[in-house]
């Protein structure tokens, strides 16, 4: 038995299909799903997904969001999500050093558009989950 998977952000899905467990990263720490699992809403923190099927591994850079698990399904809605194998280093360096000078520049400024901050924040955010998961990967780190 199998648990079926999706991962959906507000452009498009990243991932869906079947894993065998998934681990996600919660507000709380790191949760993980197996088949006939409890249901269960959470809150999801930045961080690494780590689908396992059939003993091979899969792992996905995420933003906050939320999971729902119900009937072995599992689905998470993020802000964004991207696959280890497609992260660019070089532009996540790239969006990293223009999103610590967005910030960094907006802090500095009296009228301060806390939308924008929030956006430069998550950007600086998800470029740094993006380099820790690439780096878990090139390391040889497993589950």
């Amino acid at each position: 038995m199998s648990l079926k998977v999706e991962i959906v952000t507000p452009d498009r899905r990243a991932y869906e299909g079947t894993a065998d467990k998934v681990t996600l990263p919660t507000a709380m720490g790191s949760i993980g799903i197996l088949p006939g699992h409890q249901p269960i809403t959470a809150v999801i923190a930045a961080g690494e997904v780590i689908l396992t099927v059939e003993g091979k591994v899969t792992r996905l850079a995420i933003d906050q969001g939320f999971v729902r698990v119900v009937s072995d399904k599992v689905s998470v809605v993020t802000e964004a999500a991207i696959d280890e194998a497609k992260i660019d280093l070089k532009a996540v360096e790239n969006a990293e050093a223009r999103a610590r000078e967005a910030v960094e520049a907006a802090r500095n400024q009296k009228d301060v558009d806390p939308v924008e901050v929030a956006k430069m924040e998550q950007i600086l955010r998800f470029a740094l989950v993006q380099r820790l998961v690439k780096s878990r990967t090139s390391q040889g780190m497993t589950e």
